[in-house]
């Protein structure tokens, strides 16, 4: 018997709320010119307060170590094994904007990219992070492929990111990623990690080459990057486990795929802005017993190695917390899926600090919610972020006793 199949047995429904604040790419790491991480540098008075009275402390996202993408990263927080759950990043954009799938359907997560026609290497990943506008063009410039009998979907997203469906009969997904996620050096082609991905290696390659054909007029994004092949995972469900009503809060189309596939209810925020996101929690306050909201602002700033903009995203979320504490939930969790720091412009393996929040922990948490303050002074130490949630459900009171 696992953890979670101990929880399912333990778990009974209450009235009492708990609502999970991830803040992507949280944690950090000191910047060698800065001195700081991003969370020390920042100002955060409200985040501070609530640590003081938390139970605080460091997770590792999958193990020690180990840099996570953002799938397994949330996975761990929702209390499933990451190893063991692996999707892939094309099948959690694909389901979070809401793209009906077939058990035969292959999808990838795509990025566009600027590739230096002249030295052949990518010169940015990201495009400049386009407008969806423009996304929205070129996804119409690359619809209508069909390769060896298999239809191709080419769905926006967000920015630079699109959604690839490939639609047909002997699809795999065991394909490594044609993305070399980095710059300076040439896109890579898709390879099989099994003789029975040989076909979708040659259609997918065979549609990236028609993709540059077709791009070759486009200043910033004249290349796609794929990665992420995967196909339709069914896990088990949040709500059975836990004896939870789960709601998401998230704009990027990513996390909402990730909380549909665990069986949460997708909540559409009015405004496209954190302060939407917490006002859309306010509005279903009454219909749910758990929120996970999601912030992606502190990762893509850190991603793009923008020091102040991570700075000032911890800060935009710092003036949330406040109003959060005034609908007075019974357990708080604020942590991340992994940690972005700005030093590395991309994840990294550092642990990432957490904050569990509730009246019957009793705890004095750390002075200042950091990275190092949570390791070293708070209660927690250093845990696995599959711990989180039997800790959130204990807090509010939803887990019986084990055993006579």
């Amino acid at each position: 018997m696992d953890r979670q199949e101990l929880i399912e047995q333990l778990a009974v429904p209450t009235e009492a709320k708990i609502v999970m604040i991830v803040m992507d790419g949280l944690g950090g790491s000191i910047h060698p010119d800065k001195k700081q991480t991003e969370l020390e540098a920042s100002v955060h008075p409200n985040l501070d307060a609530l640590a003081q009275v938390s139970a605080c402390g460091v997770q590792d996202p999958v193990a020690s170590g180990i840099t996570p993408g953002s799938g397994p990263g949330h996975l761990g927080l929702f209390g499933y094994n990451p190893i063991r759950y692996l999707i892939g990043r094309g099948l959690l954009d694909t389901v979070g904007i809401d793209v009906p799938l077939t058990p035969q359907d292959l999808t990838a997560r795509g990025n566009f990219a600027t590739l230096d026609l002249d030295k052949g290497v990518l010169t940015d990943r990201r495009a400049g992070r386009i407008p969806t506008e423009e996304n929205i063009r070129l996804c119409k410039k690359l619809s209508g492929l069909k390769i060896d009998g298999t239809e191709i979907l080419v769905q926006p997203v967000k920015e630079h990111r699109v959604s690839i469906i490939f639609r047909g009969e002997g699809l795999s997904d065991f394909l490594t990623d044609a993305d070399p996620q980095k710059e300076g050096v040439p896109p890579i082609p898709a390879k099989t990690l099994k003789n029975e991905a040989s076909k979708s290696a040659e259609v997918v390659n065979r549609f990236l080459e028609e993709c540059r054909n077709r791009l070759k007029g486009e200043t910033r994004a004249n290349c796609l990057l794929l990665r992420g092949f995967s196909k339709m995972v069914n896990l088990p469900s949040f709500s059975k486990i836990y004896k939870l009503d789960p709601a998401a809060i998230a704009l990027y189309p990513m996390y909402r795929g990730l909380a549909r596939l665990v069986g949460m209810t997708i909540l559409d925020s009015k405004e496209q802005t954190l302060a939407g996101e917490f006002e859309t929690l306010k509005e279903n306050w009454n219909k749910f017993n758990f929120f996970f909201l999601h912030f992606k602002a502190t990762d893509s700033a850190g991603e793009d190695g923008n020091f102040e903009k991570k700075v000032k995203a911890i800060e935009e979320m710092d003036h949330q917390i406040e109003k959060l504490r005034a609908m007075d939930p019974d357990v708080i969790v604020v942590s991340g899926d992994h940690s972005t720091p700005c030093a590395f412009s991309g994840h990294s393996w550092h642990p990432v600090p957490t904050i569990i929040y509730s009246k019957k922990a009793h705890y004095r948490g750390p002075e200042r919610f950091t990275e190092y303050q949570c390791a070293k002074e708070g209660f927690l130490g250093r845990i696995s972020s599959t711990e989180i949630m039997p800790l959130a459900l204990a807090n509010a009171g939803k887990l019986l006793k084990y055993g006579a």
